[in-house]
């Protein structure tokens, strides 16, 4: 039997971190104009971090029996929860933002802090999988060539094989670096039609050489050759011959001088003659489907119809898409029954998604309600009402339960959505205009207390609605049996 005393050794150790008596090594950080020092002790950093043991005895000793390690590329902010952690084993999150724990991770991983880095990486993935999602080129091109960070890396193979739209229609996807896109473009799984692959690989090209102009009629040869060299290494990956001739003609063509003339002569016999043999390496098609909207594949509460009449009006289209023609892809980023219904779940991991659609089943009626989002999510503002004109609500028809969709737009953009500060966020989910549809609970979980609300303020009230009709007539007050958010990507 043994008694243990680690807090009280933790506190011990914190507190030797502050004793500028005893210490022998001094550690220098950040930029020249930022710099700032820390003070520590050799035996610590050596038994705690086999980085600094190898470190330090390649430094030499000061007149006053001093080592100092200079670390430029780090900032003062992380070094100092580092150095707290070598001592006192101990760090707080509370107060850190996402991006700074995604640092705190690749420093903890640098300085061979391997129970911290995976202890941070598991936090990632299972706290902040939306942040993850919407920065998937700055943490990709941080994790890529590391033999590190293996759930990072199973997270991020799974959704280039589910959601590869995620990465592509990404605000980043132009800063991923050349080894990782060539990753993805190797894969033979990868859900994307061939011709917008190479649309993509187009776009990454030309962002990469600011000197091209914008439109490529004006191009000359030399400004043909420059793109060539910068995609030299990703052509080679394209399935040319799994695209369309319609597709070679209009979007291939504009950048035949990018192509080896061989390549393009085969592209354009197989084009013509498809059974006829040619020189250049013809890669296999991916496995690639087009996305089936069928009831319980891509959501437990809406079909197919549903998806094309909410397509419909996000184009603002007088009549409904046909089921061949819908011109959007729902992806799935949150489901209730999946994920919880607590609703800092829904600001966690919807935070940074623009262009959502939300839909709930109400219990006790199956009616099914929801809004349309353009903007993006963001769980860190101090409360604010967000202006759009394009958002709206709704009321889905839905079997012989309701016969009728109804559709509310925007009346007055100043206030079309409401986004909650963190302290309301453990009660207040997503909220859409003055009460017009609102979903809270008290106890924190939205299917337990009938907090969600859905209702129309007569005009003559103080404050006035937001949308233009009521899509509820009667139970205004009502609890949900499951919710999911999709993130809407154009096809």
């Amino acid at each position: 039997m043994s008694f243990e005393f680690f807090d009280k050794l933790s506190q011990d150790f914190s507190e030797l971190l502050n004793d500028k008596k005893e210490y022998n090594v001094v550690i220098e950080v950040d930029e020249e104009e930022n710099k700032k020092s820390f003070n520590a002790h050799s035996v610590i950093l050596c038994h705690r971090s086999s980085f600094f043991g190898k470190e330090l005895e390649n430094v030499t000793t000061n007149k006053n029996h001093i080592k100092t390690i200079i670390k430029p590329n780090i900032s003062a902010k992380i070094f100092e929860i580092i150095l707290k952690y070598i001592y006192g084993g101990i760090v707080n999150i509370e107060n850190i933002d996402t991006k700074t724990l995604y640092e705190l991770m690749i420093s903890a991983n640098e300085f061979e802090l391997k129970e911290l880095s995976i202890k941070l990486e598991n936090y990632l993935i299972e706290s902040k999988a939306s942040w993850l999602k919407t920065h998937f080129s700055l943490v990709y091109r941080s994790i890529f060539d590391s033999n590190e960070f293996k759930g990072l890396k199973k997270f991020y193979n799974d959704i280039i094989v589910k959601y590869p739209n995620l990465i592509f229609e990404s605000k980043d996807f132009t800063s991923l670096q050349e080894i990782a896109l060539i990753s993805i473009l190797k894969r033979d799984d990868l859900k994307v039609e061939e011709i917008k692959i190479w649309d993509y690989v187009i776009k990454w090209g030309i962002e990469q050489n600011h000197t091209l102009p914008d439109d490529s009629k004006e191009w000359s040869n030399e400004d043909f050759e420059t793109l060539k060299l910068t995609l030299q290494h990703c052509l080679p990956f394209i399935r040319y011959f799994h695209i369309s001739s319609e597709d070679i003609w209009e979007k291939v063509k504009p950048y035949e001088k990018i192509l080896e003339k061989q390549l393009w002569d085969d592209i354009i016999q197989h084009s013509k003659s498809p059974n006829k043999p040619i020189k250049s390496l013809v890669l296999p098609a991916r496995t690639f489907s087009t996305p089936e909207f069928s009831s319980g594949t891509f959501s437990n509460i809406i079909n197919n119809e549903h998806v094309a009449e909410l397509s419909s009006w996000i184009d603002r289209k007088s009549t409904i898409y046909s089921l061949s023609n819908i011109p959007y892809e729902f992806q799935l980023i949150l489901r209730g029954s999946r994920d919880g219904f607590h609703p800092k779940t829904f600001w966690n991991m919807c935070n940074g998604y623009e262009g959502t659609i939300l839909v709930a089943r109400v219990t006790g009626t199956n009616e099914i309600v929801g809004g349309y989002n353009p903007l993006a999510w963001d769980n860190s503002t101090n409360g604010v009402l967000m202006k759009t004109n394009d958002s709206f609500i709704f009321s889905l028809k839905n079997g012989g339960d309701i016969q009728t969709s109804i559709l509310s737009r925007v009346k007055n953009q100043c206030g079309a959505l409401l986004y909650r500060k963190a302290a309301q966020q453990n009660i207040y989910g997503p909220e859409f205009g003055n009460y017009e549809f609102r979903m809270k609970s008290k106890v924190s979980d939205f299917t337990q207390d009938k907090q969600c609300y859905c209702h129309y303020k007569p005009s003559n009230v103080l404050i006035p609605p937001f949308y233009e009709k009521s899509i509820r007539t009667e139970n205004v007050y009502f609890s949900i049996v499951d919710y999911e958010v999709f993130k809407i990507i154009k096809k």
